[in-house]
C-alpha cells in the first residue's frame, strides 16, 4: 500500500464553491419569494396545512426545493439492466424545471463505473453462479417470512455463518438481512451506558447511527490518523468518564477496511498496536474491502498483514464483491451468542433470503477455488490490476484523486456544485454513467465523483472510460492539479 498525502483544496477553488452555494442560496429565496407573492410556484402543493406543525425542518425543505432538485437528474438514474460492465439507463425528462422526472420510455448503454461489481459477477453470473442460485429456488422459498429466532432460521443459514467464520479467520459468525442493519442493530447490542465508542471521522453512517443508538458516548479521532487516535483513547483512559471519572466500562475503536467516500485503506497494523496498548477493543467494518483486497480475498486483515485473531469484531457485507446483500458479524463464540439474543437485526428482521444465501455460498466457493477452477484467483488480481491503473491515469490526467492505490474506489474531487452537474451529464452523453456525491454525503466543498472499477473492465474499458473523463475534466474544468480554476 503506497499512497502521497491527498491533494488539498486551492484557497480560490474553496472560495468558489462557497460563492457557488451563497449564489444558490441567495436565488433560491428570491424565487421562493417572488413565489409567496404571485402565487406562481412549482411548489404549491409543499404548503404545510393550516393549523398543523411544519412536518420538515424549514432548512431541508429549502436545500431540497432550491439546491437539490437543480441537479437530481444526477442521482437516482434508473437501470433497465444488471448492473454489469454495462447498464442501460434509462433516459428522464422534466416539464417543471427538474422538480420531477419522468422516463421516456428510452434507454442508452453506457459503461458502469459506480457499481459495487468488484469481482464482476454481475457480468458472469450466467457461468458461474446461475445453476446454484437457480437449484435454491427450487429448494428453498424466496422468504421465510420469518425472523431467525422465530421461524425464519434454515440449514443455508448456518452453512453460510460456518463459511463466513472460516474465510475471515473468526471463531464464530452470524448473517443479517440488510448491511446498513447489521451495523446500525449489532453496535446498540455491544455497546451502551458508561462504555465509550473511539470512531474515525469518516466512518460510515450505519456505524455512526448505531453508535448514537447505542446510548455510549462518542469521541471521534482524525480519519485514518492513529497519533490522533492515541491521543483520545490516553485521555479517555486517564479522564474515565464524565462527572464522576469512572473507569469506562468497556472502550471501541471503530473503522473501516476500505473508506467508501474516501478509497482509502485503513493503517490497520498500526491502529492494532494502539488498541492493544491501552485495552481497547477493535471494530472493523470490510463492507468495501471484503473479497476486495488481500491475494486470497480475505479483506484487510490479509492485505495488511494483521491477525483477525487481534480484531475482536469484523463486520462485513455481501453486496459487493459477492452480488447479493445483507452482511455480517464475525467474532468469538461469546461474542455472537451475545449478538443473537440482544441484536434488533436478528430478533425482529426478516432472515436473509434462502436463495441470496446461497448466491453468496456460491460466490464464496469461487473466490476460494472451490469450484475447481481459478476463476476467483483471476477475478482478485484483475480486480487489482485494473483499480491501479485507473488510478495511475486519473492521476496523469491532472486529477484531484483520493485513497491508496489497489483500492477499486477511486474518488475525483470535482467541488463545485454546478461542475458535479455537468460532469455527470457530460459524461453520461458520452455513454460512461458515473456516481457523484456531494453535501450532505460529504463536507460541502469537497463533493466528488467516486468511480468503482470491476474485475468485469477489460483495458478497452478503461481505455475508453479514461477517454472520455480527460475530454469531460477539460471542458467542465475539474483538473486542478494544473491551476485552482481547474483548467
Amino acid at each position: 500500500m503506497t499512497h502521497d498525502k491527498d491533494p488539498e483544496i486551492r484557497f480560490v477553488t474553496a472560495t468558489l464553491t462557497y460563492l457557488s452555494y451563497f449564489i444558490m442560496i441567495v436565488i433560491g429565496h428570491i424565487r421562493d419569494f417572488g413565489g409567496a407573492v404571485t402565487g406562481q410556484t412549482r411548489y404549491k402543493g409543499a404548503k404545510t396545512k393550516k393549523g398543523y406543525a411544519d412536518l420538515f425542518k424549514s432548512w431541508e425543505s429549502f436545500f431540497t426545493r432550491r439546491l437539490y432538485h437543480r441537479l437530481q437528474d444526477c442521482w437516482n438514474r434508473p437501470l433497465s439492466s444488471g448492473p454489469g460492465v454495462y447498464v442501460d439507463v434509462m433516459e428522464r425528462d422534466t416539464k417543471d424545471g427538474n422538480c420531477t422526472l419522468q422516463t421516456t420510455g428510452k434507454s442508452t448503454r453506457c459503461m458502469n463505473l459506480g457499481s459495487y461489481n468488484y469481482l464482476g459477477f454481475a457480468d458472469d453470473w450466467k457461468e458461474t453462479c446461475r445453476d446454484d442460485v437457480v437449484q435454491a429456488v427450487q429448494d428453498w422459498p424466496i422468504s421465510m417470512s420469518s425472523s431467525r429466532v422465530v421461524v425464519g432460521n434454515a440449514a443455508v443459514h448456518d452453512e453460510l455463518e460456518e463459511l463466513v467464520a472460516n474465510f475471515v479467520g473468526k471463531e464464530s459468525a452470524m448473517v443479517f438481512a440488510m448491511g446498513y442493519g447489521t451495523n446500525a442493530t449489532a453496535i446498540p447490542a455491544l455497546m451502551g451506558p458508561g462504555s465509550l465508542i473511539i470512531s474515525d471521522s469518516l466512518n460510515h453512517t450505519s456505524i455512526i447511527n448505531g453508535a448514537r443508538n447505542s446510548s455510549s458516548l462518542i469521541r471521534v479521532f482524525r480519519h485514518n490518523d492513529p497519533a490522533h487516535l492515541e491521543e483520545v483513547l490516553k485521555e479517555a483512559v486517564v479522564k474515565g468518564q464524565p462527572r464522576h471519572h469512572r473507569p469506562w466500562t468497556k472502550i471501541m475503536v471503530m473503522v473501516e477496511g476500505i473508506y467508501s467516500m474516501e478509497g482509502a485503506v485503513c493503517r490497520l497494523p498500526l491502529i492494532v498496536e494502539i488498541c492493544k496498548r491501552y485495552k481497547a477493543y477493535i471494530y472493523v467494518d470490510e463492507a468495501h474491502s471484503i473479497g476486495a483486497l488481500g491475494k486470497s480475498g480475505r479483506g484487510v486483515c490479509e492485505y495488511t498483514g494483521v491477525n483477525p485473531a487481534d480484531i475482536d469484531i469484523l463486520m462485513g457485507t455481501f453486496t459487493k464483491s459477492f452480488s447479493g446483500m445483507g452482511g455480517y458479524i464475525a467474532g468469538s463464540k461469546d461474542v455472537i451468542a451475545h449478538l443473537r439474543r440482544h441484536s434488533a437485526g436478528i430478533q425482529y428482521h426478516n432472515s436473509l433470503s434462502p436463495v441470496v444465501c446461497q448466491q453468496i455460498l456460491t460466490a464464496f466457493k469461487v473466490i476460494m477455488g472451490q469450484d475447481g477452477t481459478d476463476t476467483g484467483a483471476k477475478k482478485l488480481a484483475a480486480l487489482q490490476s485494473n483499480s491501479n491503473y485507473f488510478r495511475s491515469e486519473m492521476i496523469r490526467l491532472g486529477l484531484h484523486v483520493y485513497g491508496h492505490m489497489d483500492s477499486p474506489i477511486i474518488p475525483v474531487l470535482i467541488y463545485l456544485p454546478g461542475k458535479v452537474a455537468a460532469f455527470s451529464r457530460e459524461c453520461l452523453k458520452r455513454g460512461v454513467a458515473v456516481v457523484v456525491v456531494g453535501f450532505p454525503a460529504t463536507s460541502v466543498v469537497l463533493s466528488r465523483a467516486r468511480f468503482c472499477i470491476s474485475a468485469g473492465h477489460t483495458k478497452a474499458d478503461l481505455d475508453e472510460a479514461v477517454r472520455v473523463i480527460d475530454e469531460v475534466a477539460s471542458l467542465v474544468g475539474i483538473k486542478y492539479c494544473n491551476s485552482g480554476l481547474g483548467y
